[in-house]
């Protein structure tokens, strides 16, 4: 039997997919309106979270692998964030995702697996590098000065704690950044990152 703790801003929201969750493999052992008012959180072995409160849930389980987490969402950056904190597993449904196929998604994320509707894998697995023609282009939202901070060190080729020391905060803290540097740029990786941003004349190597 697979436990299950729902973290969702409304109540109607939280009823919704308890009921939607029942099923023979399935135990929902708790919800919570956010990650403070959640102490049993660490009870269940996946998490399903309104991507509105994606970001707190994570910083609150971060460093623990053996938990799963299943979000509510349809973009590029909830992926990022979720998939660089290396969780036992995770995914993404849509949030109005049917029974059967939300109960699907918990138990492969469950199971260690990565669940992605189709339309956001097929963005993500053929995103083309930038070509010549959009080195320039400006970004869409502009990196805050912390941010621009913590690719000047990915660019040096610091690790996450080393980084975390100089710039002063701890690592979860980086590793967020690092996620919001990923989706304002539209990258996956640290060289990626880095290239990117060398490329709009963001750092110099």
């Amino acid at each position: 039997m697979l436990r299950a703790f729902i973290v969702a801003a409304t109540p109607v929201l939280r009823s919704g997919l308890r009921a939607m969750l029942n099923s023979p493999g399935i135990e929902v052992v708790g919800d919570a309106p956010s990650l403070a008012a959640a102490p049993d959180l660490h009870s269940a072995s996946v998490v399903v979270v309104d991507e509105r409160l994606l970001d707190d849930v994570l910083r609150g389980i971060e460093g623990e692998r053996g938990m799963a987490v299943l979000a509510l969402a349809d973009d590029e950056r909830s992926a990022t964030s979720l998939r660089i904190l290396n969780l036992r597993g995770w995914g993404i449904v849509l949030p109005d995702a049917p029974p059967d196929e939300l109960q699907a998604a918990v138990m492969a994320v469950g199971q260690g697996l990565v669940v992605l509707p189709p339309a956001l894998a097929e963005r993500m697995l053929n995103r083309l590098p930038v070509s010549l023609s959009e080195q320039n282009t400006p970004l869409d939202e502009p990196l805050t000065p912390r941010e621009m901070q913590v690719l000047d060190w990915l660019g040096q080729g610091l690790s996450n704690k080393l980084i975390a020391r100089q710039l002063q905060i701890s690592e979860h803290t980086v590793k967020f950044h690092i996620s919001s540097v990923y989706a304002k740029l539209g990258v996956s990786s640290r060289t990626e990152a880095v290239r990117r941003g060398s490329q709009l004349g963001i750092i110099t190597q």
